[in-house]
């Protein structure tokens, strides 16, 4: 009898002609997440995956990063034999021995159509072995434990517990997106749905450093350590924003300056896309959530935009995504004080129906084009890698 972790997904299974290429990009994902972890292989036995495990495998770890892997609709660390009824009852006795229940249920699928029992015949003769060997009363619904059993090829899987995955499509296979990330909860998250759907998520920070700390920056390598564990790896381009602040002060209206500042953004932020070849634009603005986000500000500062302005937290509450950001892990550090670029010079009373002419009229005084690339010429390109370490919530 020995070990592997199976692996299931749901929607690959609806592609058609190209499921296989969404398969292979699982497994490639998985081969690169698993590469520093003892294990003999990751395979693909028809309709699922297969993590097998050696003597030395770290199960538990194996599992956790699973968790972190898009695509996967759940997984199971299970135990496999031939495929006879003799060595599936030898390995529930063995498997069922160690556990203790009041009521089970059988539930097999038998990929194996030439299996000489099909799979309610494998679920009775099953259930009376495990009821004369326990004692305990099948139950159908919501029992104790089920043991499920799944015959592929000239094997048999059984285990009992189902672990739920990420869901979604496997990571890299829905093309490049830049994220605009602050330090902050929302746009973390932002990206984390993009990379639940595939996309490969690059990253842009602005910053007024040295007009305020450098902690907004380290806020944003620390959040994309846990953001990568999704990718493996993130790219993120560090803007100096301080000098193009001034000038919005200098010469706009102050009810206007936040709003121009994210026209900025979202000008210089095409700019380092388009120079990596990355065709869309991805922020973590939700509808309402504060002044610069009504609907009257988000159209009149999306018009300033060229590539295609992804939002996926768009109709999200405050609380739905508080939630998701404990779930990976960001919301600790996303709490943590730091002095974001966004909040030097804010107005007391910002505008909160603006128009793009009353925006584009404020920004006939200054000169875009050059402030533009003065910022993006002062970039700063780094590679955060991800970190696996469990740590306390909130330690550094």
């Amino acid at each position: 009898m020995r070990e592997s972790i199976l692996i299931h997904y749901h929607e690959i299974n609806l592609k058609r002609g190209n499921r296989g290429w969404f398969e292979s990009r699982l497994q490639q994902h998985i081969q690169s997440l698993l590469r520093d972890l003892p294990h003999d292989g990751v395979a693909r036995p028809g309709g699922g995956m297969e993590i097998s495990l050696s003597a030395q495998s770290p199960a538990a770890e194996i599992k956790r990063r699973l968790g972190w892997v898009s695509g996967i609709a759940n997984y199971a660390h299970a135990w496999h034999v031939p495929a006879s009824m003799d060595e599936i009852r030898a390995a529930l006795a063995v498997i069922l021995d160690n556990l203790r229940f009041s009521s089970f249920r059988i539930d097999t699928r038998r990929g194996n159509k030439s299996f000489p029992l099909n799979s309610q015949q494998i679920n009775e003769e099953l259930g009376r072995f495990v009821q004369e060997r326990s004692g305990a009363a099948v139950r159908l619904e919501h029992p104790e434990l089920t043991c499920f059993v799944e015959i592929t090829g000239r094997r048999a899987f059984i285990y009992t517990l189902k672990l739920p995955g990420l869901g979604g499509l496997p990571p890299r296979t829905g093309g490049r997106v830049l994220c605009l990330i602050s330090g902050g909860i929302d746009s973390p998250i932002a990206a984390f749905r993009m990379m639940r759907r595939g996309g490969h998520v690059h990253f842009v920070h602005f910053h007024s450093y040295p007009q305020t700390s450098m902690e907004s920056q380290d806020k944003v390598r620390r959040i994309l350590q846990i953001l990568s564990r999704y990718q493996l790896e993130s790219r993120l381009a560090l803007v100096p924003f301080g000098g193009l602040q001034r000038e919005i002060v200098a010469f706009a209206p102050p009810q206007l300056r936040v709003l121009l500042y994210r026209r900025f953004m979202i000008r210089v932020s095409e700019l380092i896309a388009l120079q990596q070849g990355t065709p869309a634009l991805v922020t973590g603005d939700s509808l309402g959530q504060v002044a610069s986000q009504t609907m009257e500000n988000l159209c009149a500062v999306s018009a300033a935009a060229r590539l295609p302005l992804f939002r996926p937290l768009i109709g999200h509450d405050k609380e739905e995504v508080i939630r998701t950001a404990r779930q990976i892990g960001t919301y600790e550090i996303s709490i943590l004080p730091d002095q974001d670029c966004c909040t030097m010079f804010v107005p007391r009373h910002p505008e909160t129906m603006a128009s793009a002419a009353q925006l584009e009229n404020a920004e006939v005084s200054l000169d875009v084009p050059r402030l533009v690339q003065e910022a993006a010429a002062g970039t700063v390109h780094e590679t955060i890698e991800p970190d696996f370490r469990l740590r306390p919530a909130g330690s550094a």
